[in-house]
């Protein structure tokens, strides 16, 4: 038949999960000249329009050899219609034939007003809120201090066009998690009935196809889209996840539009994320994008200690200096170090020192021994620059080599945990004082000059990847 034709080519044309959520569960009924889909809801009819009915249209035409010029999309209004793919396969018109309806007996339950019954849903979705994730015991430093200070405005101000969405993107393992749920968390705490959803966009997807598979796509529109602040984790794995993406533009229009205030994740900056739909990825430059940058080793010193401290772990100073110098990549592998300190001390029964560090991480240490050196770190400086090694560590002053030899001095500092004379050694025999104003000067760029700024962290993401 033409339906079943029409099913064939498809599914060639199609993504296999694209063709089993929305084109398979359709109703086909066919006239002489005309075809009709039925779908279970208005929401599936406006996504079948939007994305599929021109190229059914094609399908349908060329099958019938021209017969058949108009298709058209409807709702189908008949009880249980299409609740999902293993309720209602796809079928013809036989489907559509008047079949009595055998009636189900029922459980009777009290109904709850609709209000509390999407508080319950809120309340359960507030749950996922780390309570350790709060500001103060977020450690703060040069990488992500202005990332907090963001975050702590957005409670004083909440919904203002200037930061609303907030957007926060970083390599993995940075704080942006701890950040975002640190404001739902304060919010929470002086608005006990504000209506805080956190999710991940992995989550996202799953709740919005289980509402699809339930019949239940409006119930879920009303919850996300009632909120006082939404929280999405990792927003960049919605990528490819076409039915998801437009609930989530519309849901994001909603909310934005009611200046509810909005914050999201993300491994790379907006406008880098080729591969979501440019109209949602131009929303996410409405606001403000901040970025959370790997800890330097005086931040990560402070991680350290103040987690032994929450755990109730005695983790002396120079031990927290040891581990911030090998560690460097970011907070969760710092966390996974210090766990393995901690463990390795109990098991022997003794306190932590030094020698306990070093045994702890032997692993980390041989590994690191291969990877990050003075000299890797001049090579991948040389290459990126595109100047000659000898002239990197050479004695010329000139502008061209300087300013990547600070930086490559800096970055050694940074990764290697080497001493001042340690490194001016390998850059052609400097002076410790020469490495410690090339330290300085690295800090400051930093700061004041954003194209040095992006070289300083496009070289850190080559050099720990």
């Amino acid at each position: 038949m033409l339906w079943t034709d029409c099913l064939t080519r498809l599914r060639q044309e199609l993504s296999d999960n694209v063709f089993a959520m929305w084109i398979r569960p359709l109703v086909a009924e066919e006239t002489t000249d005309s075809l009709r889909l039925y779908a279970p809801n208005p929401y599936w009819t406006r996504y079948i329009q939007e994305h599929h009915l021109e190229l059914i249209s094609i399908l349908v035409e060329q099958l019938s050899e021209g017969r058949i010029r108009q298709v058209e999309i409807l709702v189908d209004s008949r009880p249980g219609a299409i609740l999902s793919p293993a309720e209602q396969p796809a079928t013809t018109t036989a489907a559509l034939s008047s079949t009595p309806v055998v009636p189900q007996r029922v459980k009777k339950e009290v109904v709850e007003p609709a209000a509390t019954q999407s508080n319950k849903i809120l309340n359960s979705k507030k749950r996922l809120l780390n309570p350790l994730f709060t500001f103060s015991l977020f450690v703060e430093g040069r990488s992500n201090q202005m990332a907090a200070e963001t975050c702590r405005k957005v409670l004083t101000q909440l919904g203002a066009s200037q930061h609303n969405p907030l957007f926060l993107y970083g390599p993995t393992g940075l704080g942006k998690t701890h950040l975002m749920q640190a404001v739902g968390n304060a919010l929470l705490q002086a608005k006990p009935n504000a209506r805080v959803m956190y999710m991940t966009a992995e989550s996202f997807v799953q709740d919005f196809v289980s509402s699809l598979q339930k019949g239940k796509v409006e119930e879920f529109k009303k919850n996300c889209r009632s909120l006082d602040l939404l929280l999405v984790d990792d927003i960049h794995l919605l990528a490819g996840k076409e039915a998801s993406l437009v609930e989530f533009f519309y849901t994001f229009n909603a909310l934005l539009d009611e200046s509810k205030q909005i914050i999201l994740t993300s491994d790379r900056y907006p406008k880098e994320l080729t591969e979501l739909d440019p109209r949602l990825v131009s929303r996410f430059s409405w606001g403000l994008s901040v970025g959370v940058e790997p800890p330097d080793i005086e931040t990560r010193i402070e991680i350290l200690l103040k987690k032994a401290e929450n755990s109730g772990v005695d983790l002396p100073r120079n031990c927290a200096l040891f581990i911030a110098q090998q560690v460097v990549a970011n907070v969760r592998e710092l966390e996974g170090a210090l766990n393995k300190v901690v463990a390795i001390a109990r098991f022997k029964g003794s306190q932590i020192d030094l020698d306990v560090v070093r045994e702890s991480l032997k692993d980390v240490l041989a590994i690191r021994a291969r990877t990050i050196s003075v000299e890797n770190i001049q090579r991948v400086v040389s290459e990126y620059f595109r100047i000659p090694l000898k002239e990197l560590i050479g004695p010329k002053r000139t502008r061209i080599y300087a300013r990547p030899r600070q930086l490559a001095m800096g970055l050694a500092r940074e990764l290697t945990g080497d001493s001042f004379p340690e490194i001016g050694m390998a850059f052609g025999g400097r002076d410790h004082s020469t490495v410690m104003h090339a330290c300085e000067k690295v800090q400051s760029l930093k700061q004041e000059d954003p194209i040095f700024n992006e070289d300083y962290k496009n070289l850190l993401r080559l050099l720990q990847s």
